[in-house]
C-alpha cells in the first residue's frame, strides 16, 4: 500500500482525497515512512516537520469529511527550498550563516499553498544562498540523486527535485535564477518549470538576484506542475490546466538548430532530442528552423548580472563573517563584486535585447520554442567537488534572461539509467498553452511513469 501512495502523481491522490477513498493522514504517513527511510542516503532536507505534518493532516482529514474541501492540493504532501521563509521554522539557505535563522513570517508563496491545504514535510537541502556549490565542509549534506546516488541530483533547487523524484512528496517549492528549478528537474528526471518573471511573488524569499530571480513548481507529471502553478500565482491567475489534453496538431514549435549544434551535448543527449522532436512531429507539430541572434553571449551575460547583483546584497554578511560562506560562494561573490557597473549594464542590455527578439519570435507565431533541457546526464559527486564552476545550464540561461516561461521535462535516458530532459518555452503568459504542449509530449512519450 505504501508503495502503491508514495508514487501516486499529485493529481491522482487529488483525486482520491477528494472522493475519500484517500485520508489525507495515511497519505502523510507514507510519504514520512518513505522520507526516513530515504533521507540517510538521499539527503534532500535539511529540516523535517513531521508532527507539524500530522497534525495537518488530521485536520485536512476532518475538514473534507466536514465538506470543506480546499481544491486539488487539500492534504497533499510537499516541500520547500530552504530559501523560501517559514514562519517557526529554520530556514538556513544551506548555509553556516542562517544555520539558526528561525524567520516569523512565512513567504507569501508558502502562505499560498498552506491556505491551499498543502501540508509541508518539510525545508530541502539547496546549494548555499542558491549560488554555491557543495563542498566537503558544508554544514548540511549535499542531496543525492534518486536515480544514482552516487550522482549529484542539479542545482541549486537540488533536494527538491530528489524529494519529489524519489518519492518523499508529490511536489515542491524551487527557485530559478539561471535555471535551478529546471536543472534539478532534468536531472531528476521529473517536471520543473520557471513561469513568467513576476508570475509568482518574490516576498519572503531570500534573493540571489532580483532582476532574474523566479519561483516554481517542481512535480512528477505537467499536470501536477500545473496544479502547482495555479496556487503559487495566486488569485486571478488564468486556468493553467484549461488546454490539458486538447490537440496540439498544427501548433509551430522552434528549434535553434545552429545553436544547439555549439552547445557540447552528449551524444545521447543529441540522439533523445532527435527522438523528441519526432514525437512532437507525430503529435501534428511543425517544427521550424529558427536562428536568433544573441544567444552565444546569454549565458556571460546572466552570469554576469548573477553574481553582481548577489555580490551586492551579500557585501555586508561577507566583510563581516567570511567564514561563514563556503570556499565557492565566497570566490563567486568576490567575482561578483568586481564586476563593474558598465559591465552590469551591458549585460543587463544583452538580456534586453534578447528579451526583445524573442518576443518578435512568439509574436511571428510560433507556439514554443524546444531545446534539450540539460547538456548530459548528471555528473558525479566527485565530478562536481572536482569542477564547481563547470558550464552547465547553458539553454536553460536563455529564459532567465528573457523572462519567458519554460519548462523542462524527461525525454528518456542514458545507458546508465540517468534521465535526459527537453525544454519548452513560450511567449510571457503562456504557460497554459506550454503545459498543453508539454503535457502531449509526456503522455505520447511516457517517460514520466519511470521512477527510481
Amino acid at each position: 500500500m505504501t508503495a502503491d501512495l508514495h508514487y501516486l502523481s499529485l493529481h491522482a491522490a487529488a483525486v482520491r482525497i477528494a472522493d475519500r477513498s484517500l485520508s489525507p493522514v495515511a497519505l502523510v504517513e507514507a510519504c514520512i515512512e518513505r522520507c526516513t527511510a530515504l533521507q540517510p542516503t538521499h539527503h534532500a532536507f535539511i529540516t523535517f516537520t513531521f508532527e507539524a505534518a500530522r497534525s495537518a493532516a488530521r485536520i485536512a482529514q476532518q475538514e473534507i469529511a466536514a465538506g470543506r474541501h480546499r481544491g486539488p492540493l487539500h492534504g497533499v504532501p510537499i516541500a520547500h527550498k530552504d530559501i523560501l521563509a517559514t514562519a517557526g521554522v529554520r530556514t538556513t539557505a544551506h548555509s553556516r550563516l542562517l544555520q539558526d535563522w528561525v524567520p516569523d513570517q512565512d513567504a507569501a508563496a508558502v502562505q499560498l499553498l498552506e491556505r491551499a491545504g498543502a501540508i509541508s514535510l518539510g525545508k530541502t537541502a539547496c546549494h548555499e544562498f542558491a549560488f554555491g556549490t557543495p563542498d566537503a565542509d558544508e554544514p548540511f549534506p549535499a542531496a543525492r540523486n534518486p536515480w544514482n546516488t552516487e550522482h549529484m541530483p542539479g542545482s541549486s533547487s537540488s533536494g527538491s527535485g530528489a524529494a519529489v523524484a524519489a518519492g518523499m512528496v508529490m511536489a515542491a517549492t524551487g527557485t530559478d535564477t539561471g535555471g535551478s528549478v529546471r536543472h534539478p528537474a532534468a536531472a531528476c528526471g521529473i517536471v520543473g518549470m520557471k513561469p513568467t518573471y513576476g508570475r509568482v511573488s518574490l516576498e519572503g524569499v531570500i534573493p540571489l538576484a532580483p532582476s532574474l530571480d523566479h519561483v516554481g513548481p517542481l512535480t512528477r507529471t505537467v499536470r501536477d506542475n500545473a496544479l502547482m502553478l495555479q496556487v503559487l500565482a495566486g488569485p486571478g491567475a488564468p486556468n493553467f490546466a484549461a488546454s490539458l489534453g486538447a490537440p496540439v496538431r498544427g501548433k509551430r514549435i522552434g528549434v535553434p538548430e545552429r545553436f544547439i549544434a555549439t552547445v557540447d551535448h552528449t551524444a545521447e543527449v543529441s540522439a533523445a532530442f532527435d527522438q523528441a522532436l519526432k514525437v512532437l512531429q507525430a503529435l501534428g507539430v511543425e517544427l521550424v528552423p529558427i536562428a536568433p541572434e544573441g544567444l552565444d553571449a546569454a549565458f556571460e551575460a546572466a552570469n554576469v548580472i548573477i553574481a553582481y547583483e548577489a555580490a551586492r546584497y551579500h557585501r555586508d554578511d561577507l566583510q563581516r563573517h567570511p567564514e561563514k560562506f563556503g570556499p565557492a560562494l565566497r570566490q563567486r561573490l568576490l567575482r561578483g563584486a568586481a564586476c563593474t557597473d558598465a559591465e552590469y549594464a551591458a549585460a543587463r542590455e544583452r538580456g534586453a535585447a534578447l528579451k526583445r527578439t524573442y518576443a518578435a519570435l512568439f509574436a511571428d507565431g510560433l507556439a514554443a520554442i524546444a531545446s534539450p533541457g540539460r547538456e548530459a546526464p548528471a555528473e558525479t559527486m566527485a565530478q562536481l567537488y572536482a569542477n564547481p564552476a563547470g558550464k552547465r545550464g547553458i539553454t536553460n540561461r536563455i529564459y532567465s534572461l528573457t523572462g519567458n516561461p519554460a519548462v523542462t521535462l524527461p525525454m528518456g535516458f542514458s545507458a546508465t539509467g540517468l534521465p535526459l530532459a527537453l525544454q519548452l518555452a513560450a511567449a510571457h503568459g503562456a504557460e497554459p498553452l506550454l503545459y498543453q504542449l508539454a503535457e502531449a509530449y509526456e503522455h505520447k512519450a511516457g517517460w514520466s511513469l519511470r521512477h527510481p
